[in-house]
């Protein structure tokens, strides 16, 4: 269903994702679409619960860096440019293992951002 975004952006409201029961993500022909959650029919696979724990495990590797590092990363991501946040940086490089990648940013942001503490992963 289609529905006017203007008064929910004029509320601040950015609306994405699972809202309660609901769905909402925008087209770029029909604007904002929303639809009742459908719950998944089977469980999850080995192959996504696998994936699901690299991400947890990859959430708490970042909360354990602590306030400092991870500032490091946001500086590294804001004076080199990057259009996404220190966390998905972080996370690309770690669920990736692109050390290049991190490598470039610190040349281009004259930062230090590996190894991280306790070393590469």
């Amino acid at each position: 269903m289609k529905i006017n975004d203007t008064l929910l952006r004029f509320l601040g409201m950015n609306t994405q994702g699972d809202v309660g029961p609901w769905t909402f993500y925008t087209s770029k022909r029909n604007g904002l679409v929303w639809f009742v959650k459908a719950p998944p029919l089977e469980p999850p696979s080995r192959l996504q619960t696998k994936q699901r724990n690299r991400f947890r495990l990859v959430a708490a590797v970042w909360r354990s860096l602590g306030s400092q590092r991870r500032e490091v990363w946001k500086v590294a991501c804001e004076r080199a440019y990057l259009q996404i946040t220190p966390y998905n940086f972080f996370t690309y490089y770690l669920m990736s293992g692109d050390e290049h990648a991190v490598r470039t940013v610190e040349n281009q942001s004259g930062t230090s951002l590996l190894p991280l503490s306790g070393g590469p992963p």
